[in-house]
């Protein structure tokens, strides 16, 4: 997705809807029960390619680096969909849910300051969509080049996200 539908989805729940409406009769979308335990693999697999982004950081493999970093920030996004009872074969599709599900829309500012913490803020979701551009860069374009400054700034973003993301499940689970 674009940054202008990204923008576009964000400002009018009815464009998301329908979108989420198409997803979902295409079958990239689907209802599934929650189920504690693959939640908890999206979020090991999250953890491993975070592990797998500092230890190559080091060897200078930065287009791996790059991917890695989308992977761990797209499982931690698969693990907070499943918690609301949604799966997803679709990485636009998964960002939808996100939205739906998690973005801070039509709260009052009482709201805002009790789930501020706990709701994913609009960067956070530009963040998901920039590192799926940068992902799709590292993995199919020999133009462009990653900086080791480029990818640890990518990396601490990339944890940040999945910290929030196990932040928001353990809010559910209480």
């Amino acid at each position: 997705m674009d940054l202008r539908e990204f923008h576009l989805m964000l400002g009018d729940e009815d464009l998301l809807n329908k979108c989420l409406e198409r997803f979902s009769a295409r079958g990239m979308i689907r209802k599934q029960a929650v189920d504690e335990s693959e939640i908890g693999g999206h979020l090991e697999k999250a953890g491993r390619n975070l592990e797998f982004v500092k230890a190559n950081l080091k060897l200078g493999y930065f287009d791996w680096c790059v991917c890695g970093c989308y992977y761990a920030v797209y499982h931690a996004s698969l693990a907070l969909i499943l918690a609301k009872g949604r799966v997803s074969k679709n990485h636009d599709a998964t960002l939808c849910v996100l939205m739906k599900e998690y973005y801070e829309r039509g709260i009052d500012e009482e709201d805002l300051r009790l789930l501020n913490g706990f709701f994913l803020s609009y960067q956070d979701l530009l963040f998901y969509v920039q590192s799926k551009r940068k992902r799709h860069e590292a993995s199919y374009s020999t133009k462009y080049k990653f900086d080791e400054k480029g990818v640890e700034k990518l990396r601490r973003n990339s944890i940040l996200f999945v910290n929030k993301a196990k932040d928001l499940l353990e809010v559910g689970n209480e």
